[in-house]
């Protein structure tokens, strides 16, 4: 038992409850900057992930706070591309002899682009007024959905960054959804999403559940911390100052 990787889970789950800053941004860096593989990291925090992601499903149920169509338009492409990215790095040789550099180099980039949006959405914060995009009703969006599902977890898959952020940003500016249900629907969604990319991972060798349970026992009291003390902390301060901390580290793994 490693109590530094328990405080590590502690730390992180603490600022996710705090400012809302995606655990995958935050995790799968450090735990590539303190010398763990990189696939092995991805694939032990999609696994971390898919345990705190169904607490807080299970949460959104109860309070009916889930807009189950939009999951399951997301998830019938966002499964699928997932497991497109995981297979093609096991099994193109090219690719499977050069995954630690493409894995490490796609985490650089996807740490710099979640750093930038939510920079850029703290600047840009939605003002009531409705997209043309917004306004068309759901089933009129249903290839667009999947799309969109396909392209982020496909980079889920390959990075485990995005299954909550950048999910969270496309339901924001595509579609016509309350705040409640929109925390909601990006919260189940991410569950079967990391759920399916973390058992194929699982599959090949690529999650260290010791790890992911160490970190799960800190990170858990975290969020419950991090979450009773948002309410007294400005968010939107603590937001940009995570964001400049993930864009470094993402520039850093590059």
């Amino acid at each position: 038992m490693d109590w530094g990787i328990s405080l590590l889970g502690l730390l992180v789950g603490f600022l996710v409850g705090l400012t809302g800053v995606g655990g995958a941004s935050l995790l799968t860096p450090v735990l590539v900057l303190v010398g763990i593989n990189p696939t092995l990291a991805v694939g032990t925090d999609l696994f971390y992930n898919s345990v705190t992601k169904l607490f807080g499903t299970i949460q959104h149920l109860r309070q009916k706070t889930v807009e189950m169509r939009l999951v399951l338009y997301l998830a019938v492409g966002s499964i699928p591309g997932a497991v497109v990215s995981i297979l093609a790095l096991h099994q193109f040789e090219s690719l499977y002899r050069h995954q630690e550099q493409i894995v490490r180099n796609a985490l650089g980039m996807m740490l710099i682009v979640v750093a930038v949006m939510t920079i850029v959405k703290q600047l840009l914060d939605r003002n009531g007024k409705e997209n043309r995009i917004q306004q068309k009703p759901v089933e009129q969006k249903k290839l667009l959905t999947i799309a969109i599902g396909f392209v982020l977890g496909f980079i889920v898959g390959l990075t485990s960054i995005g299954s909550g952020s950048l999910f969270a940003i496309a339901l924001m500016y595509l579609y016509r959804i309350s705040a409640a249900r929109l925390v909601g629907t990006d919260i189940a969604h991410a569950l079967l999403l990391v759920t399916a990319a973390g058992l194929l991972h699982a599959s090949y060798g690529n999650v260290d559940f010791g790890l992911a349970f160490q970190l799960l026992i800190g990170s858990i009291p975290g969020v419950w911390v991090g979450s009773s003390l948002s309410a007294k902390v400005p968010a939107k301060p603590l937001r940009a100052v995570m964001a400049s901390l993930i864009l470094i580290s993402g520039i850093k793994l590059l």
